[in-house]
């Protein structure tokens, strides 16, 4: 099953992208979705709903 493109928002370059290359981590309780940055090393994340997170897992 492939995963769904979800748009991530790129902080330091100040950017949106799609990528369906990302890992749900969980931290502190709440869930997010972690995807490399297309224009750098760094990491971006986004907040995911419990439901969301479950499905997307």
């Amino acid at each position: 099953m492939a995963k769904e493109n979800l748009s991530f928002y790129d902080v330091k370059t100040k950017a949106k992208f799609e990528t369906s290359e990302f890992e749900v981590r969980e931290k502190n309780g709440r869930y997010y979705a972690v995807a490399q940055s297309q224009a750098g090393t760094h990491e971006c994340w986004r907040v995911l709903s419990k439901v969301d997170a479950e499905r997307l897992k």
